[in-house]
């Protein structure tokens, strides 16, 4: 219980201190949120990740932004675990920078899977000023290492990472969006996903998504968000799910906080694309948050 009231009592500061705060530097390094700058729409989203999923978005100028990403456990596990908050958490920490506000790179490590991750993206199209052009094309490709230990190992005498590029996945999206007015914006995302290493025997190395995301704002500080990640592609016959999360930004100056429920536990695009293990229908739900703050270098 007292850690719902600690919970909500922050997520009430945070509220109060976006209401009364001027405007000042935004998580993407901009001043306050203008429509145009330089003849380009900015702000699309309000950061590089939307709940799960990357955004066209990368840090402005000379900027670095470091990540908190945190997801509790599912609320179908019950009472005892006071519906997820007891335990079972996912935490990811990361650092992105980009200096010319055109070219993103980043690092991160997430406790599941025990994975270190590494990602580059570029803004090759922005979105101009009356629609010329009329979107903003981001390219994105990731990497993965996880550097958990293989369970069989010392019991069928067989390591599955004695050769280390089976510990190794990949992500490439192609990110289109456009900023259809000050409040709505839309993303879509052909995503592939590649694995070195299939799990198992009829597990295909290769997976195809459609990434989705969608931005509101209501108040000059807040948004509501949606994303969903749809399959198109039956790369396993393991029971797997489409991730889906709905949550709301707060603004907060030079901080952005955004809360959401999410049915995915991972936090890389390994993860929650292909390895989604819960569902909304099941109550498979998971109460989350992520943290960015930005500091120009």
């Amino acid at each position: 219980m007292k850690k719902i009231i600690t919970f909500f009592s922050l997520v009430s500061l945070i509220v109060s201190i976006a209401s009364a705060q001027p405007d000042t530097t935004d998580l993407l390094g901009l001043v306050g949120e203008p429509e145009v700058v330089h003849g380009h729409a900015i702000a699309t989203f309000k950061g590089t990740r939307l709940i799960n999923f990357h955004t066209l978005e990368v840090p402005g100028e000379r900027t670095l932004d470091f990540r908190i990403a945190h997801r509790f456990g599912a609320f179908n596990s019950g009472g005892y675990n006071f519906w997820g908050l007891d335990g079972g958490a996912s935490i990811r920490l990361s650092l992105e920078y980009s200096y010319d506000g055109r070219l993103n790179i980043g690092i991160g490590r997430s406790n599941t899977g025990k994975t270190f991750d590494g990602f580059a993206k570029y803004r090759l199209i922005r979105q101009g000023d009356h629609s010329n052009p009329p979107i903003s094309v981001t390219l994105f490709s990731g990497i993965y290492a996880t550097s958990i230990k293989d369970e069989d190992d010392g019991l069928l005498n067989v390591n599955k990472y004695a050769d280390f590029s089976n510990r190794l996945s990949f992500c490439h999206q192609i990110m289109i969006g456009r900023k259809f007015n000050d409040r709505f914006s839309l993303q879509l995302a052909p995503t592939l996903v590649h694995v070195n290493l299939a799990e198992e025997a009829d597990t295909k190395n290769d997976a195809f998504i459609l990434a989705g995301a969608a931005r509101y704002k209501v108040t000059q500080r807040m948004a509501i968000t949606a994303e969903y990640g749809l399959r198109v592609s039956d790369y396993s016959t393991d029971k797997y799910y489409d991730s889906f999360g709905i949550g709301i930004d707060i603004e907060t100056g030079g901080h952005v906080f955004q809360m959401h429920l999410t049915n995915s536990f991972g936090l890389t695009e390994n993860q929650f694309y292909t390895r989604t293990t819960d569902s909304w229908g099941d109550k498979g739900i998971r109460l989350g948050f992520n943290i960015s703050r930005v500091f120009t270098i």
